[in-house]
């Protein structure tokens, strides 16, 4: 059961990853934060309710809320309007705790899952990221937890959720945790390309006070130009319309 809800973590990640770089608008990444969020808090405690009384499978339960909160809370903001900084402060408590379950899924449970001990660590990464972002106001490390998001929704979440459904994971543990190390550590290379304030957006192009008033203007030579001589030529501006118009700036 966890397997499915870790594939729509990957979904969610995903998406406010894009909402971070620039792609998709806050509020419309409200409701999925929110459905997400309802399902990591409903998984765990059916878990735990199911798991009669076993501790190790109440320890691995656990760690779920820590998503299913951050969820909801990043929902609740983005509807409200709400400043970030109690999100950025919850995630740093998110970051520590997700360090202690990466060392139990390497050291303490049985068996050893050393593929997601590099999944938690890079966890820990990307909530560190979202704690200097909204909690200490790093405006300038925008850009670049965006795209570690959406790679630890795809890598760390999706890819695994669908190998954890088909029963593949089990089978090649120690593969899954040196492939996804690497893939995770080049995702920091990105770091010189993204870090930096986020690009302006452009200004708007500047009306056309001419259209606008609807008076083209006529070259001053074709309105002194005689009569007769009219007759005979055409002049550019009325071969070519209203050529002194302003055109519009990119």
């Amino acid at each position: 059961m966890g397997s499915v809800g870790l594939l729509y973590v990957g979904a969610v990640l995903a998406v406010n990853g894009l909402m971070l770089l620039g792609l998709v608008e806050a509020r419309s990444a409200a409701p999925i934060n929110l459905f997400v969020g309802a399902l990591q808090v409903v998984t765990p405690t059916y878990l735990i309710f199911t798991s009669g009384g076993d501790p190790a499978a109440i320890l691995a339960a656990s760690g779920i809320y820590l998503f299913g909160f951050t969820y909801l809370y990043v929902g609740i903001n983005l509807l409200s309007g709400l400043d970030g900084t109690g999100v950025g402060w919850f995630s740093a408590f998110v970051a520590a705790a997700a360090v202690v379950y990466s060392a139990l899924n390497f050291f303490w449970f049985q068996p050893a899952d050393p593929a997601f001990g590099v999944i938690w660590l890079y966890w820990a990464i990307l909530w560190g990221l979202f704690f200097l972002l909204l909690g200490r106001k790093r405006d300038d490390l925008t850009r670049f937890t965006g795209a570690i998001a959406v790679v630890a929704g795809i890598v760390t979440a999706a890819i695994p959720a669908f190998l954890l459904m088909t029963g593949v994971w089990a089978d090649y543990v120690g593969l899954w945790a040196v492939v996804i190390a690497v893939l995770c550590l080049l995702s920091l290379l990105l770091y010189p390309r993204l870090h930096g304030p986020v690009p302006a957006a452009p200004p708007p192009p500047a009306p056309d006070r001419s259209a606008a008033a609807g008076t083209p203007s006529v070259a001053p030579a074709a309105a002194e130009q005689p009569r007769d001589t009219a007759k005979l030529t055409t002049p550019p501006a009325q071969r070519t319309g209203s050529r002194g118009m302003a055109e519009p700036r990119p």
